[in-house]
């Protein structure tokens, strides 16, 4: 990804709080457009750089059990 696309991404949720964060991850998986997945790309990079080993564990237990339900 280019680095110009994560800066912009992360100075549009800078001074955003936690029900706006949710926001527009709830609206970025409902509205289903391509365009959104690198969005949820640099908050999910954000996420797990800030997670432990054990948090890191638990979303990759997630992400297993998600997508084998997709299929």
């Amino acid at each position: 990804m280019d680095l110009n696309l994560r800066k912009a991404i992360l100075e549009n949720v800078t001074d955003n709080d936690k029900s706006q964060l949710e926001a527009t991850i709830v609206d970025a998986i409902q509205s289903g457009e391509e365009k959104m997945l690198p969005g949820l790309g640099v908050l999910f990079e954000l996420i797990w750089q800030q997670s432990s080993q054990t948090e890191q564990q638990e979303m990759l237990d997630a992400l297993e059990q998600g997508v084998k339900q997709a299929h």
